[in-house]
């Protein structure tokens, strides 16, 4: 059911609408309507702001179409939406690496010019995701203390609320590299109860699930499920992966429970023959790589016995990745030696 638009000195807002619509069928039957309205709204604003709802709620397919509706417009504000939001669309599936996304947000800035607080806003975070893919850490964070700059001057509430929930997002990124998970997982608990959306939860349960590296088994372990069951559901291929071929590999052999844990990455691969005890299949795994990772590095110190190769690890962590969390990996392991 399309929803009309008011007369222009009372039109509708992306706000108004989830809030008429909720209190009239309910959250579920309005999330539907909703799809619907922003896919086929005659207004402008909802046609573009209608790009964050079905983001925030992973409806990629109906936001792919949406873009495309925007990129085509004769409006030229809702095509620079259009094409921000296909920035965005295309690094939230991983169709891109982030060095083409900052690329591709270098040649927008240098080609068009915007005031429109939500895509300066925009820009910035999707710059800030670009550098935590990276594993960049100490890139990540600048948003946290600029975006009050562009809320301010947002008349939508609803957009403010979604974006809040972004910001709320690199919070915990943020205090989880920096190894303050008291703040990090207040600020995850804090999406969770703000937005049902299997995307954002799926990548917040997936935080959550990392924080327990150095406490539980069980409650690492639950959180990382709960993020691939919810990656499965909106199909975020890429994430899916990572759960299966690194995320739940790497807790299951740090904790030593590798019974029927396999993995496609050799990095893990090494991880779990070293939780087994198997030394010498870490180090013919690992020895001949030209270019080790962190973790790499951790793992062959770690079978070798080698505290220099643990001391590069560390290095490689707090310099190359600003990560003050598993940066504790190679210092537990040198001070168990």
């Amino acid at each position: 059911m399309i929803i009309k638009q008011m007369p222009h000195s009372s039109q509708r807002t992306i706000t108004d609408l989830i809030n008429m619509l909720c209190a009239e069928y309910g959250p579920e039957a309005a999330q539907d309507m909703m799809i619907e309205n922003c896919l086929d709204s005659p207004s402008k604003d909802i046609q573009k702001k209608g790009m964050e709802y079905l983001y925030m709620h992973g409806h990629f397919p109906e936001l792919k179409r949406l873009i495309q509706k925007n990129r085509q417009s004769d409006d030229p504000s809702n095509r620079l939406w259009g094409t921000i939001y296909h920035i965005m669309i295309r690094q939230t599936l991983r169709e891109v690496s982030p060095h083409k996304t900052i690329q591709l947000l270098q040649h927008f800035r240098e080609r068009y010019s915007t005031k429109e607080p939500e895509l300066l806003f925009l820009i910035d975070l999707i710059g800030e995701n670009a550098y935590y893919q990276m594993a960049q850490y100490d890139r990540v964070g600048k948003i946290m203390v600029t975006h009050q700059q562009y809320f301010t001057l947002m008349e939508d509430r609803s957009m403010v609320s979604y974006f809040k929930i972004r910001v709320y997002k690199i919070n915990v990124i943020y205090h989880l590299m920096r190894n303050e998970l008291i703040m990090a997982r207040k600020y995850a608990y804090r999406v969770l109860n703000s937005l049902d959306s299997p995307l954002i939860h799926a990548g917040i349960h997936l935080l959550l699930g990392i924080s327990y590296t150095f406490d539980t088994y069980e409650k690492g372990m639950y959180h990382l499920k709960k993020s691939f069951e919810l990656a499965k559901e909106v199909k975020l291929n890429y994430l899916t992966e990572s759960l299966k071929n690194f995320y739940i590999p790497f807790l299951s052999a740090h904790f030593k429970k590798v019974d029927n844990i396999t993995t496609k990455d050799k990095g893990e691969q090494a991880h779990i023959e070293l939780a087994k005890g198997n030394h010498a299949k870490v180090i013919e795994i690992l020895d001949h790589l030209p270019e080790k990772d962190a973790f790499q590095l951790y793992y062959l110190g770690k079978a070798k016995e080698d505290k220099s190769l643990l001391i590069k690890s560390y290095n490689h962590f707090i310099e190359k990745r600003s990560d003050y969390f598993f940066c504790r990996l190679p210092i537990n392991a040198f001070k168990e030696m």
